[in-house]
């Protein structure tokens, strides 16, 4: 009886290290992709009106 209880606790406590430890695995992936994003990402908003011609003149 007490065998019993003694390995659902310890699956128990297996379980929520587990499942705690993805949890913060995930949420730094997730601050990681947030800073790649600033990083990387195109801040600078490029005008598509009245600039110059595309066509090369030779």
């Amino acid at each position: 009886m007490v065998r019993t209880k003694l390995i659902l606790v310890a699956i128990a406590i297996l379980l929520a290290a587990g499942s705690a430890g993805i949890w913060f695995l995930i949420s730094e992936t997730h601050v990681a992709q947030e800073r790649r994003g600033t990083f990387f990402g195109s801040s600078k908003e490029y005008p598509t009106s009245g600039g110059e011609k595309m066509k090369v003149e030779w």
